[in-house]
């Protein structure tokens, strides 16, 4: 891997290997600038991230996608409500010495596709607690260290829809992102359908190794942040939980449990990325809110008067911003 002089070198180099990510992407996926953005911030803050959208708007292919374009293994493992978590994790085995052997599972890659999270139930979508905080797992009595990097970037469809379970709040706290997809234009989908009704191939290039990674996610960890921007943060966070001292009194009317600490640390270090993504070495408040949404939306959760009047997550945060 290239070494950099200094840490603003470095920098510029990130900004020119994202610029080349996002343009391999964009030879595939079309559209969606603001996804891939917010999965390409996750990857360089050694983030999980949760992909929401209804069945079809290329969930899966945009992260088989991104791996494609990154020096890393990769692994799929389709969710289903019969899938146990030995099926996830390995599980130990009596080999021809009568000895036990533990094969390894799925999860030892560094970017792990969790297809469909909300198909499988509870006892399952547990079996990534540990591996998603710890990046090791415990099979046996024995820990296990999984790859590094490690991601786990989870597609999710939206449980009003039948035969889904929601995810357990532990999990989605997980998770540093939480994005949601939308439909795309008219223009976006006549693309769309022309690229994938004819016979080209796309052949993705690889932009970025596993060592680069690496080091830009220790490159945006020593990054500067001032203590207004901090405190802007923390503060941010503390809005969206009743019975606290600084909460928004929105929040007091339609939350019924706020965002956790991981909240505001997520915050800061996704406003470290986007601004060295923008051409700043420090971020400022501006950075902070562009990572609010995607933070905070799956970690603020509404009582039933909010359910009962329709106010979304969206909209909550909205108003605390």
């Amino acid at each position: 891997m290239q070494s950099y002089a200094t840490d603003i070198a470095a920098a510029e180099a990130l900004k020119e290997k994202t610029a080349g990510l996002r343009k391999a992407i964009g030879q595939i996926i079309v559209g969606q600038n603001d996804v891939v953005e917010k999965l390409i911030i996750s990857i360089l803050c050694n983030g999980h991230t949760l992909l929401v959208g209804v069945p079809g708007l290329a969930k899966t292919l945009l992260v088989k996608t991104i791996s494609d374009a990154l020096d890393l293994s990769f692994k799929r493992i389709q969710f289903t409500p019969d899938l146990m978590p030995s099926d996830i994790v390995g599980a130990e085995i009596l080999n021809e010495q009568r000895q036990f052997q533990f094969i390894k599972g799925p999860i030892f890659a560094n970017i792990i596709l969790a297809d469909e999270i909300n198909r499988t139930p509870p006892k399952t979508q547990a079996a990534l607690l540990e591996a998603m905080q710890e990046r090791n797992v415990t099979a046996g009595g024995t820990v296990y260290k999984l790859p590094s990097p490690f991601f786990v970037l989870a597609t999710q469809n939206p449980i009003e829809q039948e035969g889904t379970y929601p995810l357990p709040e532990a999990q989605l706290d997980r998770f540093m992102f939480q994005v949601t997809l939308d439909y795309p234009t008219f223009a976006e989908e006549v693309m769309i359908v022309r690229n994938t009704t004819g016979a080209k191939v796309q052949e993705l290039s690889k932009v970025m190794s596993g060592e680069e990674i690496l080091y830009f996610q220790e490159l945006v960890r020593r990054v500067p942040v001032p203590d207004n921007v901090l405190e802007y943060a923390v503060g941010l966070v503390q809005k969206t939980r009743p019975g606290s001292t600084n909460v928004s009194p929105v929040a007091t009317q339609y939350v019924s449990y706020g965002a956790g600490p991981r909240a505001s640390q997520y915050l800061i270090l996704g406003a470290k990325c986007h601004a060295l993504l923008n051409g700043k070495y420090s971020p400022d408040i501006e950075d902070v809110r562009a990572m609010a949404m995607p933070v905070l939306r799956h970690r603020v959760l509404r009582n039933y008067k909010a359910e009962a009047e329709g106010i979304t997550q969206e909209s909550l945060i909205k108003q605390l911003l």
